[in-house]
């Protein structure tokens, strides 16, 4: 067999993975709240274990942690949202010139100095300390026609422009374990000692071109040796990595299926062989919803590879937030089973909300792919959770998230009809959050934890920040209020089928349709999602039907079509398939166009708009 041969997938043995990319979502929800519900016993032991939680997490408030500096700008304060600009911005401003414009927009009017008292947390003070120093160079009305024409020239924008970018940093390496595999590897030795697992990521967005996916490829194959060398014990405690498969093509969209699936396939399943090697644990991130259908058949094809039997790392994360999600974990167990394989399946809440909001409405859609309210995220979260515990052993679930009172809701499921020591699951948290509450599951009740560990510099840090601050630094976010003493604990433990009024408030009234964007007066465009087969299937069928029709068009005077020569018109797609043909009009003939309409403009006039 030669090496070519050898990356040759082969074919899955169950059906592609196929479900409504935008169902409707009363229905859905009410059946979520059945699959989700617990009894009277079972939810005063899940009340009394996250109100436990909650305290060992306040009671350790004003402590290191991205959590208090959450707390401290909420993105619901304009120094917030001044932060998250910058967040956005000024880690990707190629110079110096556009970030101090940046600088003086954005920080003139945020009050950051307000904020250097309020905590002990060293991470908000260094930060309060740097952007003090912003705001108190920037007064609110200052230009730099004004007092910046003397002031900032004196002290340096430079100056400023620097503190800025350090805010920035201390933030942004608070969500990343190291620059480099190796200094994230030694970084991680201390927590693995305490008993914690890691799953590392390579920092990067998706490529863009073949060279950054080489680039990539070339990363993940280099820290799955590192990782491998380093690594200690056997699955599931053994360390691993994980991979975006958009990071491994430039072209990875749903109208590029056929060469994603003959590119890219082999390149994973390449990767995948090598963490077999070293026995590691091997995560395909999820993506956004409109490459589902893509990622899963990619995954289908290298589950399939018989080179991979015997190996329990390979797995994937599910996204919680999309309607899809209870399938798709129906899906995975299907294929587990078909491959006698052992799977690994993250549950995460979701990273892309606001992504995927704004895309269907851009795109038209009839409805959402994903819940519009946090609630129904959070039972949609908790069905999943039930459906892959009940598929132990032949699923290793891996539950990633910071709400105590859905980790207790997990806790009390994971003991129906499970009777082994083993809990056979774990939980996962995100480097530098979370850290109070997983230390009381790891270090005092023994339950394992897996760290998602990001690796990469601050170029590559962007996006991932960005996601970070979106998802936890929201007023509604149970990390931004748990640490706030003027919330209740009760205020917490609120189950999301009440805050769904049981099925009756299922959507968010201030999110309308994609369709209804535009309010009543005016319809949304309708567009087509390339990423649901069954839409894009219709398309490419209504084009097949049409293909052998062609088109004749010629100058009409008179209401009679005028002969002449005729040439023929092809297709933009290919510049060779001919769709019809033309007759030009000669000057002649559009002439006595214009002449004839002329003579009939008169007696065209004096007719009734209603007889025309």
């Amino acid at each position: 067999m030669t090496a070519s041969q050898a990356l040759v997938p082969f074919a899955p043995s169950v059906p592609p993975f196929r479900a409504p990319y935008a169902p409707d979502d009363a229905p859905l929800i009410r059946r979520l709240i059945g699959e989700a519900r617990f009894t009277p016993e079972a939810e005063a032991r899940i009340e009394a274990d996250a109100t436990r939680l909650i305290g060992k997490i306040r009671g350790e408030s004003g402590s290191f942690g991205v959590e208090e500096f959450l707390r401290e700008y909420s993105l619901t304060t304009p120094e917030g949202l001044a932060l998250m600009v910058l967040a956005e911005a000024l880690l990707r401003v190629p110079d110096a010139e556009t970030a101090d414009k940046l600088i003086e927009d954005k920080l003139a009017e945020a009050r950051f100095e307000n904020h250097e008292r309020v905590s002990d947390a060293w991470l908000v003070s260094a930060s309060a300390w740097a952007m003090g120093i912003t705001a108190r160079i920037l007064k609110p009305g200052e230009t730099p026609m004004g007092v910046l024409s003397g002031l900032v020239k004196r002290v340096g924008m430079p100056t400023v422009r620097t503190a800025a970018r350090q805010a920035m940093r201390v933030m942004g390496w608070q969500f990343v374990l190291g620059e480099t595999i190796s200094s994230a590897l030694s970084r991680a030795a201390s927590m693995e000692a305490k008993g914690y697992r890691h799953s590392y990521d390579m920092l990067g967005e998706g490529a863009r071109t073949a060279a950054d996916a080489d680039k990539y490829f070339a990363s993940y194959a280099n820290a799955i040796e590192r990782i491998g060398k380093a690594a200690t014990g056997t699955l599931p405690q053994r360390a691993g990595i994980s991979v975006k498969l958009s990071a491994l093509h430039p072209r990875y969209e749903a109208v590029n299926h056929a060469d994603v699936m003959r590119d890219l396939v082999p390149r994973l399943l390449d990767l995948a062989r090598r963490a077999k090697a070293h026995d590691l644990s091997f995560t395909v991130d999820a993506e956004e919803a409109d490459r589902l259908e893509l990622s899963l058949d990619v995954f289908a094809a290298v589950v399939a590879d018989p080179s991979l039997a015997g190996w329990d790392g390979f797995g994937l994360a599910v996204q919680a937030y999309q309607k899809r999600a209870i399938e798709v974990i129906d899906w995975i167990g299907r294929l587990a089973a078909a491959h006698d394989r052992r799977l690994m399946v993250r549950l995460v809440k979701g990273a892309y909300w606001d992504t995927e909001i704004k895309r269907a409405q851009e795109r038209g859609l009839a409805d959402y792919p994903l819940f519009t309210r946090k609630a129904a995220t959070d039972l949609s979260y908790l069905a999943c959770a039930r459906r892959l515990l009940r598929l132990r052993p032949r699923i290793f679930p891996q539950f990633a998230g910071h709400n105590a009172f859905s980790l207790a809701q997990i806790r009390e499921m994971a003991r129906e009809n499970w009777t082994s020591a083993d809990p056979g699951f774990e939980f996962q948290k995100l480097h530098g959050m979370g850290d109070a509450l997983h230390r009381t599951l790891v270090e005092e009740d023994g339950l394992p934890c897996r760290i998602y560990a990001p690796v990469g510099g601050h170029r590559d840090l962007l996006a991932y920040l960005v996601r970070r601050l979106l998802e936890n630094g929201a007023n509604s976010s149970f990390v931004a209020k748990v640490g706030d003493a003027g919330v209740p604990v009760a205020a917490l433990l609120t189950p999301p089928e009440e805050e769904l009024g049981h099925g009756a408030k299922p959507r968010h009234a201030r999110i309308p349709l994609p369709r209804d964007l535009y309010g009543a007066a005016r319809k949304n465009s309708a567009g087509l999602e390339f990423g649901w087969s069954h839409e894009r299937d219709a398309l490419i069928a209504g084009i097949e039907a049409h293909r052998g029709v062609t088109y004749e068009a010629a100058p009409i005077v008179d209401g009679k079509g005028r002969p002449g020569p005729a040439r023929a018109v092809v297709s933009p797609v290919d510049g060779k398939t001919v769709v019809g043909t033309v007759t030009e009009a000669t000057p002649a003939q559009a002439k006595e166009a214009i002449d004839r309409a002329a003579a009939a403009f008169a007696a065209w006039d004096r007719t009734p708009v209603e007889e025309r």
